[in-house]
């Protein structure tokens, strides 16, 4: 058994693809936020393929860690050299691995926010990244806007103070670079949210104008906010991954990635100091991102919604296993062919029948064994830019609504904290406190959940979303999770 780390690569077994370029030879181009899964199976990985072929050798990845649970990647990235196996899954059960080589440092910020900063005011970095999650652009998600009150945003904009936020550190840097005569590096969001590179240039120039207003304005004329749309169904690391992948692969790996075989990367070319060639990895490079994201987010993203409440509170704990249930997968198909495709713009290359039903295939794939209980993380961050869209265009333009009214009281049966045979399980949210709150009101307030205006905005003034939401939540408090599905599938109403 081999340890994964720069001195014992050429000794890994051969069944291990390994990077065929000599990363003494890499300098890094791109500094990035959120070094997590996801960010290791998607554009780290697409970089490693180019430097397979011989491109892009000074656009390797400096990764940056912010908040303190990060310490423990700044740990396995310093033992590993910065090397990790990334595992597709395959729907047959092969499964396929490599050593990924394309990111070559890592930086824990709350060590030395200095070190950070000045990494990113060098001349060689010309993108800085973002995986933040949809939390991270800390927005209100009714109004939009930057919340400037949060504490820790707060603590950064007192006169004087160390960055400690992504915020803070990549605005310093960015004032640095324009002290030095220096070009500004372009801010390339890869998370889920409908015009990410909108939504992080509204939210760092709101940020930048609070520090320093002429800096804000600068930021605002010269820095490229790319959009883009990521997808690949990545699920969190288990232990019994890593036993695999070193029975299988012969390599001890603290922290290896697994991932589908679907992978996917729609980007606005819009990277005026350059950019790595990465349509020769297999990245959509376009004019127009929105009708791809879009899909993404409304098909792929909101049907994870569509299934983890109703899966888990029906005793199911893997996706696959809700999506391999014949009702549960028509039920996402109505969803998506009767609810969300109406607010779709048309997909340029794309068939979205196969799309769909591709969607359902992936989600059914039992090798990726992804949890209900990842997809179900979060909501508050995940079902106001997913699925409270769909409601708000659907009811605007009087159409179906029955399905996404019932994910929400899904949503809002979950947050009870107990499945349908009285198992308690964890609540994780941000706004776990309020969410809870209401949904223990459930039964004697059926609007109570709802009633959450900075989570639904004003979608408790729609009397035909109300009485579509109440009954599901009736449904599912009488009948349960399956049979309220099952019944939606008859008519699409309860």
């Amino acid at each position: 058994m081999s340890s994964l780390n720069a001195r014992n690569l050429a000794n890994l077994p051969p069944q291990l693809v390994k990077p065929s370029y000599d990363r003494s030879q890499l300098t890094a181009g791109i500094v990035h936020f959120g070094v997590g899964g996801f960010h290791r199976a998607h554009q780290a990985m697409y970089l490693d393929r180019l430097m397979n072929q011989g491109e892009a050798l000074d656009w390797a990845i400096c990764g940056v860690g912010v908040l303190p649970g990060d310490a423990l990647m700044k740990k396995v990235m310093d033992d590993q050299d910065c090397l990790y196996t990334l595992v597709i899954k395959n729907p047959d059960g092969t499964r396929e691995g490599r050593v990924v080589g394309s990111i070559i440092e890592y930086l824990f910020a709350p060590e030395d926010p200095d070190e950070v900063i000045e990494k990113m005011a060098s001349e060689q970095v010309r993108i800085v990244s973002l995986t933040i999650t949809e939390g991270g652009y800390n927005f209100h998600h009714v109004t939009g806007e930057f919340d400037a009150g949060n504490p820790a945003v707060a603590a950064d904009l007192e006169p004087g103070a160390t960055p400690a936020t992504t915020f803070g550190l990549v605005t310093e840097a960015l004032a640095r670079r324009r002290q030095r005569g220096l070009p500004p590096f372009t801010i390339m969001s890869c998370d889920n949210i409908q015009g990410n590179g909108d939504v992080a240039k509204k939210m760092f120039t709101a940020y930048a104008r609070l520090k320093n207003p002429e800096l804000g304005a600068w930021i605002e004329a010269n820095v490229a906010f790319p959009n883009s749309m990521v997808d690949r169904i990545t699920p969190v690391t288990t232990d019994e991954d890593r036993a695999a992948i070193a029975e299988g692969f012969g390599v001890e790996d603290a922290w290896p990635v697994v991932c589908e075989d679907f992978e996917q990367w729609a980007l606005e070319d819009n990277f005026p100091q350059g950019r790595p060639p990465f349509e020769a990895a297999g990245v959509q490079l376009v004019d127009d991102v929105e009708p791809y994201e879009l899909m993404k987010l409304r098909l792929l993203n909101a049907s994870h919604q569509g299934q983890c409440y109703f899966g888990y509170l029906a005793g199911y704990r893997y996706a696959h296993e809700v999506c391999q249930d014949p009702v549960f997968a028509q039920f996402l198909l109505d969803y998506m062919d009767k609810e969300a495709t109406a607010t779709l713009h048309p997909v340029p290359g794309i068939d979205l029948d196969a799309y769909k039903h591709k969607l359902i295939a992936r989600f059914s794939n039992e090798h990726v064994r992804d949890t209900l209980a990842r997809l179900c993380a979060e909501s508050s961050d995940r079902i106001p830019k997913w699925l409270v869209p769909v409601i708000q265009e659907n009811l605007k333009n009087d159409g179906e609504i029955h399905r996404s009214a019932a994910i929400v009281a899904s949503w809002a049966r979950y947050a009870e904290g107990t499945d349908e045979v009285g198992e308690a399980f964890v609540v994780v949210d941000r706004l776990k406190e309020h969410l809870m709150e209401a949904a223990a009101r459930n039964r004697e307030d059926k609007l109570a959940f709802i009633s959450q205006r900075e989570v639904f905005g004003d979608l408790v003034d729609e009397p035909r979303f109300v009485e579509a939401y109440a009954a599901a939540l009736g449904s599912l408090q009488t009948r349960g999770a399956k049979a309220t599905v099952a019944a939606l599938i008859e008519d699409g109403t309860l």
